[in-house]
């Protein structure tokens, strides 16, 4: 086996571009996800290292020393984030420039032989799933005999066919495992989970077809394809006993709940625990299967309602309804089962009165916290082409910019009959019209005087949110 490091990079201060974040950016609360993407194939390469650069807060020159002891470095990068992660990648080799070098995630997936014309400091990277492609990497296999793989050759890029999509989820091992040798749970931080959290994958793909998401459409597939229960079940009752300060373990697959008989199984092996967890779901689980998951340990959902608008719906293909997701969200308040809900500013459809209705189908449906982004299109999305067919995308210039200097995301689709800076400038707003209501602000009053250690968090995180809300404001001004 080489030696392999494998490295989510720094980048700009505070940007969260792990795999799982959805979002590839400076949140406006701090917030990091577990580079999960990059332990999977770190987890089958027997003495590699993960290095998780921005939440240790190491620096260009941290890492740059640290994969001098390598002879494999594996980085994990993303749209928003490549230049830099570029810049990374050659400071690196200028320090050890005998070290290999290679990229995986979905922007190389989706553009290999742009990536690799970037920099002469790249020497591969690796499409789609990736896990066993880098396997096979540091096992020291010829480059010509890897799956997925795209590299330079003779001064040429050469592609080599395609990897299979991975059926048994099983092959894979456990992710818990490196996050106990490398990683510091306390270093993560998602605003709506208690902290410490813990989060994993217990399956693959999305059979949704939202236009806007990025996984499906690039690495994961539109089939889900899952672990067994025993399989996930045993992986969180070893993550309890390695990590006892953990207070709630998050399931990130892109919709948990795809799978109902299968979710209440798992959800009656995690009651066997006696942990709490929560778990992305579409606004669509009956009432019965919510029972079974509240009784057995669920304590939130993250709900990408999106919009309030049933055309937008309709025009994301997000296969739902506006009546479903009302009847759900009732549901869940009855059971006692928090709701962080995630909107999205200028999908295809909106208006500055669909954006009306929106913020008052947030306010009725009224999660427990709420994230508002703003239409990203990424490359490799039918979103991304879309756009590019229909001219939404901001001048050539600035054409697949995501994030600004600071790497706080900015509004990359702009129509005739709504400006990318009145999409922009309507985040304040959004935000504004559903926390400062006397009902949330007590809410949260009320969970701060019950935690002093809550108490701290939401502080710092109110800190943080107003900065935030002042930025935009500025900018707008």
């Amino acid at each position: 086996m080489l030696k392999t490091l494998f490295l989510h990079p720094p980048s700009f201060e505070g940007f969260d571009g792990g795999a799982g974040s959805r979002y590839q950016a400076k949140r406006e609360i701090k917030s990091f996800w577990y580079p999960t993407w990059l332990a999977q194939p770190a987890a089958m390469v027997p003495g590699s290292k993960l290095i998780d650069a921005e939440p240790r807060g190491l620096s260009v020159e941290d890492v740059a020393k640290a994969a001098g002891d390598y002879e494999l470095c594996i980085m994990h990068t993303s749209t928003p984030s490549f230049p830099t992660d570029v810049k990374v990648a050659e400071a690196i080799k200028e320090a050890n420039p005998q070290l290999r070098i290679g990229f995986v995630g979905s922007h190389v997936a989706v553009d290999p032989e742009g990536s690799l014309n970037a920099t002469n400091s790249i020497e591969f990277v690796c499409g789609n799933e990736f896990d066993f492609t880098c396997k096979e990497l540091a096992e020291g296999r010829p480059l010509e005999e890897i799956d997925g793989l795209s590299y330079r050759a003779n001064g040429r890029i050469v592609h080599n066919k395609p990897r299979a999509i991975i059926e048994d989820m099983d092959s894979l091992p456990h992710v818990v495992d490196v996050y106990k040798r490398d990683l510091v749970p306390e270093d993560y931080f998602i605003g709506y989970l208690n902290h410490p959290y813990l989060s994993v994958y217990t399956g693959r793909g999305c059979k949704s077809r939202c236009t806007f998401c990025l996984w499906p459409h690039t690495v994961g597939g539109h089939r889900y394809r899952t672990r067994s229960v025993d399989h996930v079940v045993s992986e969180i009752a070893k993550a309890k006993e390695y990590f006892p300060q953990v207070k709630e373990f998050f399931f990130d697959d892109d919709t948990f709940t795809d799978d109902r008989p299968r979710a209440e199984a798992i959800a009656r092996g995690l009651g066997e625990l006696g942990v709490r967890w929560s778990c992305n779901a579409k606004a669509n689980v009956p009432y019965e299967t919510l029972k079974v998951l509240k009784d057995n340990g669920l304590r939130l959902f993250v709900v990408g309602y999106e919009t309030g608008n049933q055309q937008i719906l309709h025009n994301i293909k997000k296969g739902m309804r506006i009546d479903w997701a009302r009847e759900f969200t009732q549901n869940c308040h009855k059971l006692g089962i928090d709701i962080h809900g995630t909107f999205i500013l200028g999908l295809p459809g909106e208006t500055k009165e669909t954006i009306k209705e929106t913020i008052e189908f947030a306010k009725e449906m009224n999660p427990r916290t709420l994230q508002v982004s703003l239409a990203a299109a990424y490359p490799g999305t039918y979103l991304y082409k879309q756009a590019q067919e229909n001219g939404w995308l901001m001048n050539e210039q600035d054409r697949g910019r995501l994030v600004g200097e600071q790497g706080i995301q900015v509004s990359s689709i702009s129509y005739p009959h709504l400006t990318h800076d009145e999409i922009f400038e309507s985040l304040g707003p959004f935000y504004k019209a559903f926390y400062f209501r006397p009902g949330k602000l007590w809410q949260m009053t009320s969970e701060m005087v019950r935690d002093y250690d809550v108490m701290k968090r939401r502080l710092r995180e109110g800190a943080e949110f107003f900065r935030f809300l002042t930025a935009r404001e500025d900018r707008a001004a």
